[in-house]
């Protein structure tokens, strides 16, 4: 047993210089000592056959013998605390020297030994080269049948709908990035969840994306996997956790674009029937419907600034949120929130003036004063989204500043 390490140290095989190279390996472990070493066999062999410069990067924070058998095999090890499986990919960057990435695990559930196949995909132009093993093969035992024909199925077509990508695995676990392209999408997720992020953020960005087959292996005689050493809890907590991540980058899907059918079928409810009831044929659409039409339209502008808001923070869509800040400058803005809080005022008046009439009490409501109330709400949370909007371009700003310094 050693130390699990609590600091971040790179360890150098004896004689090998950190030079630039064509392909980075990069792979974190926990207590592999059963597999690492064939592994990084492996891996050797991959790159042999691929014909590149590379670097095998053991990203590690186990407490048994791996990272001393992978550095004797001739990986390169980075000892790290454990944060999470996502966190480990983070804390590799500033030590990934080759200009192609491929990422997996290192328990021999994935055959590295076939590392071509992404090469001849990023030699192509491809910034993203995404494994499959329902293209490739599955060995017996290898899959859970509820992972192999219900889970990940599933998850991989929810999020084709969400972004119109053509996926078949968005879980392997076996995957290549070019290292432009892993700076620009800014891995955030700590956890299991890191895959599912990269898989939307690249959809997003509009990488260009493959597929290549690749064969996914049972465990190793001795070996649990980690769902299994954590308990039966384990794969539904990543998968609560990949669908936050898919919940948090998607506000176009979730709530951008119902917010905008519900907030123009709020509207035109309530200007429809601002001038008083309309009947069409046995149904009478009154004051209720206006009512309806009033939660719609706010409730809708409420999921358009969510999803205003979500676009502007992860910078996913940079044309999009562009767009939007230019509509919405703080002048226009305010000038538009005055002009719809006046208007909405000014329908109150009426009402106002019944209620003080009648002894400061209200004996009905009239149509054009729910439309004003419409444009007090939608007034005063255009200026609350032209302020949100205004700090966070500052906000954002800062923060380029200080990463450029």
């Amino acid at each position: 047993m050693i130390a699990a390490p609590d600091k971040v140290e790179h360890w150098l095989p004896s004689g090998q210089k950190p030079d630039p190279v064509e392909l980075s390996v990069v792979v974190p472990s926990l207590n592999e000592e059963i597999t690492v070493g064939e592994f990084v066999d492996w891996c050797h062999e991959g790159i042999r056959k691929a014909g590149v410069t590379a670097q095998i990067l053991i990203v590690d924070s186990s407490t048994d013998e791996t990272p001393n058998i992978a550095i004797a095999r001739g990986a390169e090890v980075l000892r790290v605390p454990k944060r999470g499986l996502g966190r480990a990919y983070i804390d590799a960057l500033p030590f990934i020297r080759g200009k192609w990435v491929v990422m997996g695990d290192a328990d021999l559930t994935y055959d590295f030994r076939e590392l071509a196949p992404f090469v001849e995909k990023f030699r192509a132009g491809y910034e993203m080269v995404m494994g499959s093993r329902f293209l490739g093969s599955i060995e017996d035992g290898a899959m859970p049948a509820l992972h192999r024909y219900f889970g990940t199925p599933l998850t991989t077509w929810i999020l084709n709908r969400i972004y119109g990508s053509r996926f078949s695995d968005i879980h392997c676990g076996m995957r290549g990035m070019t290292m432009d392209a892993l700076s620009r999408i800014t891995l955030r997720s700590q956890s299991w969840e890191y895959a599912s992020e990269m898989v939307l953020k690249s959809a997003r960005l509009g990488l260009r994306i493959a597929e290549v087959p690749v064969s996914f292996y049972k465990d190793r005689e001795g070996r649990l996997s980690h769902h299994r050493r954590m308990g039966w809890l384990s794969p539904w907590i990543a998968g609560w956790l990949n669908l936050r991540v898919m919940l948090v980058y998607s506000p176009d899907s979730f709530v951008y674009k119902p917010g905008l059918l519900l907030f123009l079928f709020g509207v035109f409810l309530c200007v429809t029937l601002a001038g008083g009831p309309i009947t069409i044929g046995s149904i009478q659409l009154s004051l209720h419907w206006m009512l309806l039409g009033l939660m719609s339209a706010v409730l809708g502008y409420s999921c358009i600034q969510l999803g205003v808001v979500a676009r502007l923070m992860h910078q996913l869509r940079p044309v999009s949120t562009d767009l939007w800040l230019r509509m919405l400058n703080y002048n226009r803005g305010v000038v538009i929130s005055v002009l719809a809080c006046g208007a909405g005022l000014a329908l109150l008046v009426p009402l106002v003036v019944e209620y003080v009439n009648h002894g400061f009490r209200l004996t009905g409501w009239s149509h054009l004063s729910i439309l004003g109330l419409l444009f007090l709400i939608l007034g005063f949370q255009t200026f609350c989204l032209t302020l949100l909007l205004e700090m966070s371009k500052r906000v954002i700003s800062d923060q380029s500043e200080r990463r450029a310094q």
